[in-house]
């Protein structure tokens, strides 16, 4: 090879890195969360937004008195990756094989990437996270495997108006008696760009709550509309199958239903966009093998969460919905409550 032509070459392989160093490295900060999703008896799911893309881990302490950084403590990897760390802003780590009803500080960690220039180099920035001496870490709790009584709070409709969602929760003391809040949909009026999902759902969340008390989520009718919906489940700890699941705190058992759009699909302002007819069909589906769980059976207590309530006067398309697709199933099936 042309030596003038091998060293051109060299030089501009090693340019991106002469850059990033110029500039120094990067450093991933927070920019919403930390906030806690599916906590269980063994369990919890701590997720988090940074500005820049980044890997990131959690790590955890007894809530004691000890000193956070008596001990190397155990660190827990985000695992969509499937034994590859995520390079990414939204990070969702699961910390399990824990003990029930026990409180644990945690801390998120995360080291910020500069940039990925081929399959083996990687250029890190420098490692960020909370400074365990000069911040009170939040603690996260596993459930009890029985409880007498459950404590939550739901809100929807609040439609991106921030101050009131803030207002409803500015009493932090009085956060900590909800054993979890529901956000029951409809939270903003569209989503037409993700950050919105950051502003109007998730940053106050976490700024009032949602680091210690876990946050559930029910999609509204709302949820369908604006070119970035599609993002909803990457900010939440969803299942594989859709925004429809149950949990439980012993003896009571939550159903969290996707009640749909309030129009039928092929309605102009959906725009050709809506394919939700199958689509609840198959939730229908799945709730009959919810409520023919042992869970569901063997439950006290069995309460459920959907934007859309059922037939009401004046009804729209997304209440006919959900009274012709998961009433018959529901009605009889010894539920509760419904909240909507």
């Amino acid at each position: 090879m042309n030596i003038k032509k091998y060293l051109l070459i060299a030089v501009l392989a090693v340019l991106p890195f002469l850059a990033g160093a110029q500039n120094g490295p990067v450093s991933a900060k927070i920019v919403c969360g930390p906030y806690l999703q599916n906590v269980t008896t063994d369990s919890f799911t701590v997720m988090w937004i940074t500005d820049v893309d980044a890997v990131a881990w959690v790590e955890i302490a007894p809530n004691n008195e000890e000193n956070f950084y008596y001990n190397d403590r155990p660190k827990y990897y985000d695992m969509r990756g499937h034994g590859l760390k995520p390079i990414g802003k939204i990070h969702k780590v699961t910390v399990d094989g824990l003990k029930p009803g026990t409180s644990y500080r945690y801390r998120v960690m995360m080291t910020a990437v500069q940039d990925y220039h081929n399959n083996y180099n990687i250029a890190y920035g420098k490692g960020s996270g909370a400074p365990a001496y000069k911040v009170n870490l939040p603690k996260a709790t596993t459930l009890n495997e029985d409880y007498s009584e459950v404590k939550f709070a739901v809100v929807n409709d609040v439609h991106a108006k921030d101050s009131l969602l803030r207002k409803l929760f500015e009493d932090k003391k009085k956060n900590k008696e909800f054993d979890f809040v529901v956000f029951n949909g409809d939270m903003t009026s569209d989503l037409a760009y993700s950050d919105k999902i950051v502003r109007h759902y998730l940053k106050p969340a976490s700024d009032l709550f949602a680091n210690e008390t876990p946050l559930y989520m029910a999609r509204g009718n709302h949820e369908y509309r604006g070119k970035d919906a599609l993002k909803l489940s990457e900010y939440f700890d969803f299942p594989e199958h859709g925004p429809y699941y149950t949990f439980k705190y012993g003896k009571f058992l939550f159903l969290v239903m996707d009640s749909g759009e309030d129009k039928v699909d092929n309605d102009i302002e959906n725009q050709g966009r809506l394919c939700s007819e199958p689509y609840l069909d198959q939730e229908a589906k799945w709730l009959k093998g919810v409520v023919e769980s042992d869970d569901w059976k063997n439950a006290e207590r069995r309460i459920v969460f959907s934007h859309i309530p059922p037939q009401v006067k004046n009804a729209w398309h997304g209440n006919l919905n959900m009274s012709q697709k998961f009433l018959p199933i529901l009605n009889n099936a010894g539920v509760d409550l419904m909240l909507s």
